[in-house]
């Protein structure tokens, strides 16, 4: 399979309506856990591959830390995903999903919190990175 950007773009809009599903059916106000569970039960329904609670590799002057760092969902080896049920989402939550980028050299992530009323309005953002850039239409 050619990793396109729109390939990754399709999968992206493929998640973020996972979580709109979820958020329907359930609504805001509960624990991350639970949407994180709920998403990963939509993930499988819709087909898709992921990874749960991935461990991010930090390397620091050559050596391998473990630094417990943990994205929540790595969708398809492209995606990243990063989830919160949060009042707002603040910059460092932003700046976390990018170092996971960073760190794990995936093209897209995205950034969801399932406290809010409406998923596209307001509970998501999507980050894209150099190596997304460098992917042909």
């Amino acid at each position: 399979m050619k990793i396109t950007r729109s390939l990754v773009t399709d999968l992206s809009y493929e998640v973020i309506g996972a979580a709109i599903a979820v958020h329907k059916e359930i609504g805001p106000g509960l624990l991350e856990s639970v949407y994180h569970e709920c998403l990963k039960s939509e993930l499988e329904d819709r087909g898709l591959n992921f990874k749960s609670e991935l461990i991010i590799p930090v390397i620091y002057k050559g050596r391998n830390l473990d630094a417990k760092l943990r994205c929540d969902l790595l969708i398809e080896e492209l995606v990243v995903v990063e989830l919160k049920s949060v009042e707002s989402v603040l910059p460092v939550h932003s700046a976390q999903l990018i170092t996971y980028l960073k760190l794990l050299q995936k093209p897209k992530g995205i950034l969801i919190n399932f406290n809010c009323s409406n998923i596209i309005k307001e509970g998501q953002k999507t980050y894209v990175t150099d190596v997304f850039r460098s992917l042909r239409d």
